[in-house]
């Protein structure tokens, strides 16, 4: 019976979510040359090759990509038996955006709980703004937000792009203000779409203002436009720019903050890092085969 090294998969798993040699042995506090033998002697036991290596490029193979869910669950249920040794249970402080916060939530929760059980994990769902302020004061342990315009720290987890959304039944009479459904004007995204209408001179009116959840129900029922996430639009809306001759939205990124250092809580970041990219990259695969959110242009004729 083939038995695995914790330490050789662990190695292959940071490997995996860093996509690089030298982003995982500094994570892992070791050296470069020290995790290549580990994964070398792991791919050896194993009789495949895991993962494909070019001076550009470190991906996945394709048996890497099938053993790669089996390693982290070999790696949780590791964490799960030194977890049983200690009844101290920590707090783990997450904050959320708002605009960001999307299927990868589930994940990112179970994928935490599943490496370390002794977590108590607590979110936060805000603006970026707020979380980000929040973080700075050491109220929250790690952020996931909307790149700050003035701050380009912070690790890296994705491209984020946006659009214009509306109900399908929406109309805007000519030369009527464009109506507009957004977050509070603390929203970063708001800002960045009336800040676009205000160059392109396109008119707006601020007709609904809430939390998510409510901004999105607002859009559904034909109140206004609002500016989403392509990734996070209501599945029973449509992209409108075209329609309406609205100005594009800039892409921004996500980002992850954290200032925990400890082996254990580095680990936990991991973690998570690596269940929002799966997660973000499959959304954002499954948006752009989707045709739900084209509107085609309508050809009006007189009668």
């Amino acid at each position: 019976m083939t038995t695995l090294d914790v330490d050789a998969v662990q190695a292959f798993v940071a490997i995996a979510d860093f996509q690089s040699f030298t982003r995982a042995a500094e994570f892992l506090g070791s050296t470069q040359g020290a995790i290549s033998v580990k994964l070398k002697r792991l791919e050896d036991r194993l009789g495949v090759r895991l993962l494909e290596r070019t001076p550009r490029q470190v991906r996945l193979s394709a048996q890497g990509a099938v053993f790669i869910a089996g390693a982290r669950e070999f790696l949780a249920a590791h964490e799960r038996a030194l977890a049983g040794l200690s009844s101290t249970r920590r707090r783990f402080g997450l904050g959320i955006a708002a605009h960001v916060a999307g299927p990868e939530v589930p994940t990112l929760l179970a994928r935490l709980y599943a490496h370390d059980p002794g977590l108590c994990i607590e979110v936060r769902l805000e603006t970026s703004r707020n979380l980000l302020g929040a973080f700075d004061r050491g109220e929250l342990d790690a952020v996931i937000i909307r790149r700050d315009e003035d701050r380009r720290d912070g690790e890296t987890l994705g491209p984020e792009h946006f659009g214009w959304f509306a109900s399908p039944g929406f109309k805007r009479a000519p030369g009527e203000p464009l109506r507009l459904a957004a977050l509070a004007p603390l929203c970063g995204v708001r800002d960045i779409a009336t800040r676009a209408l205000d160059a392109a001179g396109v008119p707006w009116v601020e007709v609904f203002v809430g939390v998510s959840t409510a901004v999105n129900a607002a859009v559904s029922a034909g109140l206004a436009v609002g500016p989403f996430s392509c990734r996070l639009a209501p599945s029973d809306t449509i992209e409108v720019s075209k329609q309406f001759g609205l100005p594009p939205l800039p892409s921004s990124e996500i980002v992850l903050h954290s200032t925990l250092t400890d082996a254990r809580s580095r680990k936990a970041l991991q973690t998570l890092a690596a269940a929002f990219r799966e997660r973000h990259a499959t959304t954002m695969e499954a948006d752009d085969s989707s045709a739900r959110k084209v509107w085609p242009k309508i050809e009006l004729s007189a009668s």
